[in-house]
């Protein structure tokens, strides 16, 4: 019996890691850097949701208080949030820092930023008996503090490192559910316009048959905010085992869908609430990285890209002009 050309990769993220660095140098450059002071509440909004409820505590007492929480040693913070110090250092870890030192930096850093008054207010949830003007106020408040922690969080050399994967994928093929699924076809319309073999399934049945197609030179992509919706991880998944470049495009890093991805792009969301739910509020972010990677691709491709766009607008110029009025000769 033939081998398969292709065979599966390893199904965990670690198994499938590169050799550690020869020199101490090489493995310092790879060093995850930690998030800046102005940042650190946007990673707390990000990750709150997947931590335990004694890291809650911690994150949402360094967010709400980083002067007061600047102030304490480790065991000072374990006692006023009721957790252990081990609670705290993983929390310090998981938001990105090396120890809990320089997480108390970063909020020293944070509460002088604040101090400066450019930190932001926050609004309240929309109520049902609100107007129509604080509606639009607090919406577009939200949205813009969405897109703000999206920025500050993404990892712009995973996302760098997707734009390489993209620009020389022979196919391309997207996949999202719901909300998600919207977004994907976002991607795969821009992608198309500039020249580009791109597929966004919609129908969970297709995406697996066509993941199974997927070789080496191929990219899937995954969009989903909760990072465990099953029609998208499931041809993610295949793709990874059939050897194709794998991005995930997730609220939840800590998800399922990251265990099958070469390239993470992480989402923020507002705050959800009855009348703004989790696929509302993590649109808005999900399209922000779709465009960071539409622009990154068009941005390396764009002797090839440009006159596409060009053929794309002239083909459909005549469908966007005024149409005569009935009865009237041109």
């Amino acid at each position: 019996m033939m081998a398969s050309a292709n065979p599966p990769r390893p199904r965990s993220r670690a198994a499938a890691a590169v050799p550690a660095p020869a020199t101490r140098a090489a493995a310092a450059a790879q060093t995850p850097v930690p998030p800046a002071p102005a940042a650190l509440a946007a990673k707390v909004r990000t990750l709150a949701p997947s931590m335990t409820r004694s890291m809650q505590r911690v994150a949402e007492a360094v967010a709400a208080d980083p002067a007061g929480c600047s102030a304490l040693t480790v065991t000072g913070l374990a006692e006023r949030t009721g957790t252990s110090e081990a609670t705290v250092v993983r929390t310090a870890r998981l938001l990105g820092y090396p120890g809990y030192r320089d997480l108390r930096l970063a909020l020293a850093g944070l509460a002088a930023h604040q101090e400066s008054g450019a930190a932001p207010s926050v609004t309240a949830d929309i109520a049902l008996d609100d107007p129509m003007a604080e509606v639009v106020a607090k919406l577009a408040h939200d949205e813009q503090q969405t897109l703000a922690d999206t920025a500050a969080n993404l990892d712009t050399t995973a996302l760098s490192a997707a734009v390489s994967a993209l620009v020389q994928a022979r196919r391309v093929d997207i996949y999202g559910a719901g909300a998600s699924g919207l977004v994907a076809q976002d991607l795969e319309q821009k992608l198309l316009r500039i020249g580009m073999l791109a597929h966004a399934h919609a129908d969970p049945h297709l995406a697996i048959t066509n993941a199974v197609q997927l070789r080496g030179r191929d990219v899937a992509v995954a969009i989903t905010h909760s990072g465990s919706t099953s029609d998208v991880v499931e041809p993610l998944r295949i793709a990874f085992e059939q050897g194709a470049t794998t991005i995930a495009v997730t609220g939840r890093p800590d998800g399922s869908v990251a265990q099958y991805a070469d390239h993470v792009l992480t989402t923020s969301t507002a705050r959800e609430s009855e009348l703004r739910p989790a696929a509302m509020s993590s649109r808005a972010s999900q399209h922000l990285v779709v465009d960071c990677l539409f622009v990154g691709v068009a941005q390396r491709t764009y002797e090839t890209a440009a006159p596409a766009l060009s053929a794309s607008y002239e083909a459909l110029a005549h469908r966007h002009r005024a149409r005569p009025a009935p009865g009237t000769h041109t």
